[in-house]
């Protein structure tokens, strides 16, 4: 390990040899994040988890304010795309392809994944996918600049953010890696899942026994990670995640899920007029959702495992088009 790279490790730790700390870092002339702009930060740091302050100022004076990431984050949100819209997107034949290499390039893992969390491989595979592209698009910002940016000089979600800085430099501590080397999106998520800092330290997983937890370049890491969010947010093993249903009568409409939770039972959602040929258990909590199809208007229930995946990404369309493509890779590694 590189000196530097030491010394941005021993910022984080608070005692020891903290007198060697950070020599000959380059700092730059006029830091983004330094004095009374980060100083609260550095007290809680301090007092709630043991940094050292001088030595963490000196790191987040090598932050740096991107304003690419407040105009990205700050853009008005576009239209919302229809489903027959969103769909192509995500469910493309290369998609597919990639996604069936990535499945037999990791097979063993995502097997004892499967058998330890109950999470089926193609789910796993198809969140990578969707998230990454297999990891092929994990985001080029450093995710000190996006939370510092995001965390400091974005108000809105200032909370969050900082909230998130502080999980990213005690991730970074308990990991032994460099916080001004680690990559990710815009919004600080990270590797190929796509991990928030505050996800990362509450469920990633070690899945290779090395001793650290690699999201980024390790895909082993990453498929244990994913399992592992999924379980921890109540994933069913063995059980569906949707059914197509059909409509009739005058209260149907009633029965549509505003949100993401669910607020009736299977049975509650027949007696509006909802249907269909799979068997759901009458106390089951599901949503009921329509989207706009390719060739017209599509009815569905969602079960508890579909609220699973909004709980990765709060999106209908997104937890869609992640069963719709793991349904897809089931079928074409089957055809190989």
């Amino acid at each position: 390990m590189k000196s530097s790279v030491k010394g941005r490790l021993a910022a984080l730790c608070g005692a020891g040899s903290l007198s060697l700390l950070l020599a000959g870092m380059p700092l730059a002339s006029a830091a983004d994040y330094e004095g009374e702009k980060i100083a609260e930060f550095v007290r809680e740091m301090t007092q709630d988890y043991g940094f050292a302050s001088e030595q963490l100022e000196e790191l987040l004076a090598q932050a740096e304010r991107k304003q690419g990431i407040l105009d990205a984050i700050s853009r008005p949100a576009e239209r919302v795309k229809p489903w027959k819209e969103y769909r192509p997107i995500f469910l493309t034949d290369a998609r597919v392809a990639q996604g069936v290499d990535f499945w037999r390039e990791n097979e063993a893992a995502l097997a004892r994944a499967e058998s330890e969390f109950g999470v089926p491989a193609e789910i796993i595979v198809s969140i990578i996918g969707v998230e990454t592209f297999y990891g092929r698009n994990t985001g080029g910002h450093r995710v000190i600049d996006a939370l510092a940016t995001l965390g400091f000089d974005y108000p809105p979600r200032q909370p969050f953010f900082r909230q998130q800085l502080k999980e990213f430099l005690l991730l970074t501590r308990e990991e032994q890696v460099d916080p001004l080397t680690l990559t990710g999106s815009y919004a600080g998520a990270m590797g190929l899942p796509q991990f928030m800092p505050g996800s990362f330290r509450a469920y990633a997983v070690d899945f290779d026994d090395d001793g650290h937890i690699d999201i980024w370049k390790n895909p082993v890491d990453a498929i244990g990670s994913a399992a592992s969010y999924f379980k921890q947010h109540g994933w069913r093993a063995g059980e569906p995640v949707v059914a197509r249903a059909t409509v009739k009568g005058e209260r149907y409409a009633d029965g549509l899920t505003q949100g993401l939770e669910p607020v009736l039972n299977a049975a509650e959602l027949r007696e509006l007029g909802w249907h269909s040929e799979d068997a759901i258990a009458d106390d089951t909590a599901v949503t009921a959702f329509r989207l706009e199809g390719a060739e017209g208007d599509e009815y569905w229930i969602g079960l508890p495992n579909f609220y699973v995946i909004t709980r990765y990404n709060r999106s209908v369309m997104y937890a869609m088009a992640v069963h719709q493509l793991a349904e897809m890779l089931v079928e074409a590694k089957g055809a190989q």
